[in-house]
């Protein structure tokens, strides 16, 4: 049987929908890309905005004409929003046949294969499952400069506008040593690089009942552990929390040659008020201490964040301090949210919302910012030479090539001789955008 799987959300539904589908091929299924090819259409959602929600309903609730003209395929809702929601759903969109939850994504094949055919409409979101096992299957590693590893799951913060601990359910790291054979896997394969995934990563093995932030890092020790493996050129991770950056994580980012020197360090706000009100627990002084410990160790390091804008209760001296700490920082990449109420989380129920106008506002403001700061940040990277990580053709001109710098800049050039997707070239750098590098190959 064919099945098609759409993804929506972050990294992690990414990693998740790899795993189903790499499952699905050792259960004799067959992944297609086309959904009109595909007996059965499985839609991994997100819901930490209002925003992917929609756009998932809005695919699915199309589906309803082609379930009419084909009524033997099955559709199925899965992910965050699966476990939100759960029957709801299938009031929502009756031509759904199964809501199936975070927890229960490495059944999916069992209950395709032996609860479906029975046709009756499946729900399952049951919760406080170990769901760490089958998380370490990958497909066409072969073709892959870069892949994604989870490392953990579900988040214990409870920060106040986040959905994500209700969905995702509370903190699970797998071994290192798994982890580990995992990854060398990949490399075997040809992966050169690795991107460590995680709600909470910086958070991984650690028990969170201590009062006060801990000065140990078993994330830390993870990194140490993957950077020995040969093969690997690069380690990444996402997403952090930057009340678990201690002096050992910060060494570990610093001594390790693999650790890339881009750092994605959430920042939400850059007003403590606010900060404290989303439930943080880190305010703004924390924060810019973690980057002025990495700045003074990593060279050429550079950062980037989340951010939302137009939080509850959000003053123009509270977007002037996230401003402020925006520039002072120098991020080189943002990804600038306007609050999104959603149900169920402490923030959806106060009364002091920010007009939608000035959501718009705020969020265009630190858009603008940001284009200029890193337009000026690359003009003054060029001249310089940086190794690039070639990742292959460009998308948009396959006659030239493309590949990113430790710090993550994506740098386009003109193709080498003998040059091979994952080799570390040298790029000097002639030109530059807001977004993009552009150099000539002047060796390996």
């Amino acid at each position: 049987m064919n099945v098609y799987i759409k993804t929506y959300g972050c990294q992690m539904n990414e990693r998740d929908s790899e795993a189903i589908a790499a499952e699905l091929i050792r259960e004799g299924f067959r992944i297609v890309k086309n959904e009109y090819e595909a007996d059965i259409l499985i839609f991994n959602t997100c819901s930490v905005r209002e925003q992917a929600e929609r756009k998932a309903v809005g695919k699915v609730g199309i589906l309803k004409r082609l379930k009419r003209e084909n009524p033997d395929i099955f559709i199925g809702i899965i992910g965050c929003m699966a476990q939100r929601r759960g029957n709801s759903l299938l009031k929502e969109l009756p031509h759904v046949d199964f809501i199936i939850g975070t927890e229960q994504l490495t059944e999916i094949p069992q209950i395709i294969k032996k609860e479906i055919r029975k046709r009756e409409k499946i729900t399952k979101i049951e919760t406080g499952k170990e769901l760490l096992q089958g998380l370490d299957l990958h497909i066409n590693t072969e073709n892959k400069v870069t892949d994604f590893v989870s490392v953990m799951r579900g988040c214990d913060m409870f920060c106040a506008y986040c959905i994500v601990p209700y969905v995702r359910g509370r903190e699970k790291s797998r071994p290192i040593q798994d982890i580990a054979d995992e990854v060398r896997g990949l490399a075997d394969n040809g992966v050169r690089e690795v991107m460590l995934l995680g709600q909470n990563v910086s958070a991984y093995g650690l028990n969170q009942s201590a009062a006060e932030r801990p000065e140990e890092s078993p994330f830390a020790d993870l990194l140490y552990e993957i950077n020995k493996i040969d093969g690997i050129k690069r380690i990444r991770f996402t997403s952090p929390h930057p009340y678990f950056f201690n002096e050992k994580l910060i060494n570990a980012i610093a001594e390790l040659p693999k650790v890339c020197n881009s750092v994605h360090l959430p920042l939400q706000s850059g007003s403590d008020r606010i900060l404290k009100k989303m439930n943080r627990r880190y305010n703004s002084e924390i924060y810019l201490d973690v980057v002025n410990k990495l700045k003074s160790r990593v060279a050429d390091i550079t950062f980037s964040t989340d951010l939302i804008v137009a939080f509850p209760g959000e003053t123009e001296e509270d977007f002037k301090a996230t401003r402020d700490i925006m520039n002072q920082v120098g991020f080189d990449n943002a990804y600038i949210f306007k609050y999104s109420p959603r149900e169920g989380t402490p923030a959806a129920k106060q009364a002091d919302q920010v007009p939608q106008k000035i959501k718009e506002e705020r969020n265009q403001i630190l858009l603008e910012d940001l284009k200029v700061r890193t337009k000026q940040h690359n003009r003054t990277l060029e001249g310089r030479t940086f190794e690039i990580l070639t990742e292959g053709p460009s998308k948009r001109n396959p006659e030239r090539w493309n590949g990113r710098t430790t710090n993550n800049k994506v740098t386009v050039f003109e193709p080498y001789e003998n040059i091979s997707t994952g080799d570390l070239v040298n790029v000097q750098i002639k030109s530059s955008t807001s977004m993009t590098l552009f150099g000539k190959v002047i060796g390996r």
